[in-house]
């Protein structure tokens, strides 16, 4: 048996540039890093079909859209993710590597991560004081949870069920989703 080793932390500035040179993504939560799976090929068209419904409704606007290759950074859990999908309106939030302060952030579910998506990466999301929608998509099947921040800064819960749409409203922004917008070309939706 070998002799136990301190784990090594890194500071967030030495993740991000680690990041910047690797051929591999990387999660880092409280100094520990993660790598991250790829993704199957429905995973890639429903998070393009979100990143697509979004930005249409962006355009000339004060909101950016951005999908898996942009991080998003919760300081009070001291952790970096790469969220499927976020959208960004405050133009303060320039950093060029990560958001702090997007106002939905979206993710697909896949057998490999669900479990994180529902309780930590949700949980440390819903400190973010910008977040107004978290959207857990299922890559499996039609089924989408999305999670919105009331105007009393309450958390409410809800399906997207068939026949409705989500109305997503940020700072300058509004957008409507639908299931059929979602899944199309997925092979999961009629």
């Amino acid at each position: 048996m070998s002799a136990p080793k301190k784990l090594q932390r890194l500071s967030p500035e030495d993740y991000l540039a680690n990041e910047e040179q690797s051929p591999v993504k990387h999660e880092y939560i409280d100094g520990m890093v993660f790598a991250m799976s790829g993704a199957s090929r429905r995973h890639n068209l429903i998070s393009l079909n979100l990143a697509f419904h979004l930005r249409a409704a962006a355009r000339g606007g004060p909101c950016g859209v951005f999908i898996s290759d942009m991080k998003a950074r919760v300081r009070a859990s001291n952790a970096f993710y790469y969220p499927d999908v976020m959208l960004g309106c405050d133009p303060a939030d320039e950093h060029p590597l990560y958001l702090e302060r997007p106002c939905l952030i979206a993710e697909v579910l896949s057998p490999s991560t669900e479990s994180i998506d529902q309780r930590e990466k949700r949980q440390a999301y819903q400190q973010l004081d910008s977040l107004r929608y978290y959207l857990l998509i299922d890559a499996e099947q039609v089924a989408v949870e999305y999670y919105l921040r009331g105007e009393d800064g309450e958390w409410l819960s809800a399906r997207l069920d068939p026949g409705e749409v989500l109305n997503i409203y940020c700072p300058g922004y509004s957008a409507a989703l639908s299931l059929e917008d979602l899944y199309e070309d997925t092979g999961l939706w009629r």
